[in-house]
């Protein structure tokens, strides 16, 4: 086991998964959050990850806090924020870490909305600080989008970057601090258009469902849509472009299908109806199957990724 530690900041389901990567690579964790009646539900959601990442290491020490104030800071190295988006409580986390934190550990917040610039405003030692975005669930999705605020400096993206990929993470830097971050602004251009075509009838739900996973969804676990391209030639690509962009969606707000499932309160699992309606049963048994398929992807990109990272760029 080595001798790091990292802090993770809230331990709802996402401050668990980010948890456990830590933990299965033989880090020491340190878990502040300030409801101790939780902390029993969140060792067994930890536990839980840990085991699905199958991590051969023995596995690193938790600990939990109720207080920043708490945490002890010999050997740490990173600082991750994942609690609720409220941008004041978000602020009070960051402007406490701005006084207590060493100098030196670079500190991320996994905020998927709020900008790192606004969170940490005002603060003394901005630039070792940026957003640090997963994906849910965070163990199991390997992406980390790493957003540089306008004070963050280069060093502290390098540092983070540095843990993750140590980490057996795919870490990725945004160079600005724009809404969406880089990847939530690629999927959701992809979602308006999903949406659209439901809105005008071109094909149902389930539809464009099969059509992503089975058709062009499918080769991306092996590679992204610019190497894609590559194999493909861009010659086709633009051909293409020039026919296909006039006629896509390119609405400022969010359209027909979308709005109504949120009117009626169709949230989807969380409300046990969206698309369809959805029991106890049936939730637990599509998840179980979306994670082992998860496991079973991740297992195929660990052995591609060199081959993602490798070639010249223009």
């Amino acid at each position: 086991m080595n001798d790091r530690s990292a802090v993770v900041i809230g331990y709802g389901i996402m401050g668990c998964d980010i948890a456990a990567i830590f933990l299965a690579g033989g880090w020491s964790v340190q878990l502040v959050g300030h409801s101790p009646s939780k902390w029993v539900g969140a060792q067994e959601r930890i536990a839980k990850s840990v085991q699905q990442l199958g991590s051969q290491q023995e596995s690193g020490s938790l600990v939990f806090h109720s207080r920043i104030e708490d945490i002890s800071w010999a050997n740490v190295h990173i600082v991750l924020e994942s609690v609720t988006e409220n941008m004041e409580i978000k602020k009070s986390i960051f402007s406490t870490l701005d006084r207590l934190a060493p100098a030196g550990v670079p500190m991320g917040s996994n905020s998927s909305s709020m900008r790192i610039t606004d969170i940490c405003a005002g603060l003394k030692t901005a630039e070792r600080m940026a957003n640090t975005h997963f994906f849910q669930p965070a163990h199991l999705v390997p992406l980390v989008e790493i957003a540089k605020g306008e004070r963050t400096e280069a060093s502290t993206l390098d540092a983070l970057h540095q843990v993750f990929r140590s980490l057996g993470r795919a870490p990725v830097r945004v160079n600005r601090d724009v809404p969406g971050f880089l990847a939530n602004r690629i999927q959701h251009a992809l979602m308006r258009e999903a949406f659209a075509v439901i809105d005008e009838g071109l094909a149902t739900a389930e539809d464009v469902d099969v059509a992503v996973r089975f058709g062009f969804g499918f080769p991306y676990a092996a590679a992204g849509p610019m190497l894609l391209k590559e194999f493909a030639g861009f010659d086709t690509q633009h051909a293409a472009a020039t026919v296909i962009y006039p006629s896509l969606c390119n609405d400022s707000a969010p359209g027909k299908t979308l709005t109504d499932l949120v009117t009626r309160g169709r949230f989807g699992v969380k409300a046990k109806k969206g698309f369809r309606d959805w029991t106890d049963e049936a939730i637990a048994e599509e998840r179980q199957r979306y994670e082992t398929a998860l496991m079973q992807a991740a297992n195929i990109l660990v052995l591609s990724r060199p081959h993602a990272v490798s070639g010249s760029r223009t």
